[in-house]
This record gives structure tokens, C-alpha cells and sequence, in this order.
């Protein structure tokens, strides 16, 4: 990917996050060819339903259901969360869009700003993910699947494939794009959600973003109405 469109998303007063918008349109509607391609999309699959299956409410779950669907919920949270900074790997020359009340400079201050926090935060998750996988290596004399290792597994690559991305941004020479919509989107993070949400549906709709709302409900301030 030589280029990719990173948003500046002001979610409250003078504080931003990066976003990209996930690729879901490119996945194909049936399994390609390749072993890898149909792992792959099969995998893809299957966590998109879990994912699915999570996100409902059901009043006679058990603990056990309850407690996996917690989790599934929480990695879903944090794979949106880490999406810009994977998606950056791959970049070689991004292109910032940032709200329209903010010069060139200033949005390039708190990109700037926000990668190198990321690359700090990455990295000391990193090394405290790798110390927990490897301790986790004693549950395999348990019986059963070692879930403990798989979820810092998980962990291990998200905040290593983050880490790399924010680093690549860094070193990257970015163009950058005015976009009024995002100003507006700003105007809007101090408002309780039930009143803004028809507006940021809206935005998000206007800027071809559909997850863009469900990202700026989860991010913004206040988070309830």
C-alpha cells in the first residue's frame, strides 16, 4: 500500500485520535484460491460471526458465555483501536485529513504528537506481553487449550504490528487535507450522545466512513446522554 487515508478526529476539547476506516468491502464474498487465501478467509469468517454473536444480549447466557463474549467484545475494542497503526506499516505516503480549524502545522503537531505516544505506549505493552506469554508456557501442563497464552499471544503481535506502524509513520513524509466535516464532528463530542448521534451518522454517512459513528461514540466525551 503506498498510500492510506488517516483521519485527525477531534473527540473533545483539544484532544484527537488517528483513524482509518476498515477495509471490510475488500473482503470477497467467497473463499479465493491458495491455502493461505482460504485460511485466511475462513478465519476471517469465523470471527466476524463470533464478533456478531458477542454483540448480542442474551438474558439466559451463562457465566461461561458471558465471560467469553466479554472477551471477544474487548478484542474486537482493541483491534479498532490498533487498526491505524497496522494499516500505517504500509504506508509510504499517508494522507492526513484534519479538521478545517486547524492549521497545517497544528494537525501535524498532534499527529506527530500521537505517534510518538503510541510508539512509547506500543512498545512498554510489548515487552510486558512478551514477559506474560512466556510465564503463560507453565499452564501447558494443564489440561486443555491454553487460553491465558493465546490472548497475550494476541496481544503480543497487535501492540509489535501497532509499534511498527506508528514507528514506519514517523519516518514517513505525509500530505495533508482539509476536511470541514471533522471541524463540525468536533463541535459535537461535548454534546450528550442521544443529541448528537443523528448528526454524526450523518457526518460519518457524508464521509463514506460507516464505522467512523460507532468509533466516535466509543472515544468521545461525554459517552453517555
Amino acid at each position: 500500500m503506498g498510500t492510506g487515508v488517516i483521519y485527525l478526529v477531534p473527540i473533545g476539547a483539544r484532544r484527537f485520535e488517528l483513524y482509518s476506516e476498515p477495509q471490510d468491502a475488500a473482503h470477497p464474498s467467497a473463499p479465493p484460491p491458495g491455502l493461505w487465501h482460504r485460511l485466511s478467509y475462513r478465519l476471517h469468517e469465523r470471527w466476524h460471526d463470533a464478533v456478531g454473536t458477542a454483540r448480542r444480549v442474551e438474558s439466559r447466557a451463562t457465566v461461561w458465555t458471558r465471560t467469553r463474549d466479554w472477551a471477544v467484545r474487548r478484542t474486537a475494542e482493541a483491534i479498532a483501536e490498533q487498526r491505524t497503526f497496522w494499516t500505517l506499516r504500509h504506508c509510504t505516503r499517508p494522507v492526513l485529513v484534519h479538521p478545517s480549524d486547524l492549521s497545517a502545522s497544528q494537525a501535524a503537531a498532534e499527529r506527530d504528537c500521537m505517534l510518538a505516544d503510541a510508539r512509547t505506549h506500543h512498545a512498554r505493552w510489548l515487552a510486558f506481553d512478551l514477559a506474560a506469554f512466556v510465564a503463560s508456557g507453565l499452564l501447558m501442563l494443564l489440561p486443555g487449550p491454553n487460553l491465558i497464552a493465546y490472548y497475550f499471544l494476541f496481544r503480543l503481535i497487535g501492540h509489535f504490528l501497532a509499534w511498527r506502524g506508528a514507528r514506519q509513520a514517523m519516518q514517513t513524509a505525509w500530505d495533508l487535507r482539509v476536511e470541514p466535516a471533522l471541524a463540525e464532528l468536533g463541535r459535537l463530542a461535548d454534546l450528550p450522545r442521544d443529541a448528537r448521534a443523528s448528526r454524526v451518522d450523518a457526518i460519518a454517512a457524508g464521509l463514506n466512513l460507516p464505522s467512523l459513528a460507532a468509533f466516535f461514540d466509543r472515544t468521545a466525551v461525554p459517552a453517555r446522554s
